[in-house]
Order: C-alpha cells, then structure tokens, then sequence
C-alpha cells in the first residue's frame, strides 16, 4: 500500500460516514420492527371480538412499548410502563372482566356498525396528535449535558414537579373502576339468588 493509501484509510477509519436516512443503524431498524409489532398488535386490540383476547393484545402492545423506551435509552420509563402498565392495568383490566362476568368467548355485543365513523375519528384524531407533538416540539433541542432524559432523576423531578395531579386522578379514577366492577359483581350475585 502506499503512503497516500494508508493515510485515505486512516482518516476514514478515524471519521466514519455519519448515519442517516438511507444507512439505519441496528438500534434504528429494531425501533421500526418492534413498532410495526407494536402497531400490529394494537390493531388486533381494537378488532377482536373476544374480550379476554383483547386484554392479552394490549399486553403485547404494552410491551412493545416498553421496548422501544428500551431502544430509546430510557430503561426507568420502560420499567415503569412493564410494571404499572402491563403488570398492573392489565390485571386490573381483567380482573374486572372477571368480576363482572364478562363472555369469555366470542361476544356479538363488542362489535358495533359505527366501524367507518370510528375509523374517521381515528385518523383524525391520530393526525391532530402528530400534529400537535410535531409543533410544539418543532424548536425544542436536548440538553445533553444535563441528566439522561429517561434517567429516575429527571423523570422523577419532571413527574412530581408538573404531573402530580393527573397522575393521582389516574390512580382515583382506576379505583372507582375496580369499586365499580365489585359493586356490579354483588348485583348480579344478588339477582340470580
């Protein structure tokens, strides 16, 4: 090899071409897969006629939202959506359908003729969340010299200092919910004796 060679592959060795649209890294590539999965799954959610079914899928689409928190670096917020949501949400949800006695099988009654209505408002209201997020956050640049945005401590300082309130009117509002399943539950116990 000769000098200029050695000396070309050294400075390309030392300053790799930078990644962009048309050259993903694997982390990139994995983001897409699990959130095509995410997506998938979300979309069996809302489709299935089988209640217990639908509970299972939020639990994979949860989930994949808890891997791309991973992917994106922020392992306290993916920890915390794994615990509270899938770990707790979910058997709250199904603890519900239990008391309730909800059908198990198939249910004709989980499927309404308003698909088309529905599916405007979803896209609609998908498009003004995009929109929404797109602007508000069009200018706003990370500071890379303070913590780690998915760190405890940020999330943390950013929870307590700004979303208390809705985040107690969560937990109220999903215990009026298991008290609403329980109150249902007497009920009908009450009727069929």
């Amino acid at each position: 090899m000769t000098l200029a060679a050695t000396a070309a592959h050294a400075a390309l060795a030392a300053h790799p071409a930078p990644s962009g649209f048309l050259s993903p890294t694997g982390v990139e590539i994995a983001f897409l897969l699990v959130g095509i999965a995410t997506l998938g799954a979300a979309v069996v959610t809302v489709t299935t006629k089988q209640l217990v079914h639908a509970a299972l899928w939020l639990v994979v689409a949860l989930g994949g939202l808890a891997v791309e928190y991973l992917l994106l670096t922020a392992e306290f917020i993916a920890w915390v959506q794994v615990l509270i949501y899938v770990g707790s949400v979910v058997v709250l949800l199904l603890f519900g359908l239990m008391l309730t006695r909800a059908p198990i099988g198939r249910s004709p009654d989980a499927d309404s003729g308003n698909r088309w209505a529905a599916l405007g408002v979803a896209v609609t209201a998908a498009g003004a969340l995009v929109w929404v997020v797109v602007d508000a956050f069009r200018t706003t640049w990370i500071d890379l010299d303070g913590p780690a945005q998915g760190s405890t401590e940020a999330t943390g300082s950013f929870l307590f200092r700004h979303w208390v309130l809705p985040f107690e009117a969560l937990s109220v509002l999903l215990l009026a919910a298991l008290v609403g399943a329980i109150v249902l539950s007497r009920k009908r116990g009450k009727e069929q004796s």
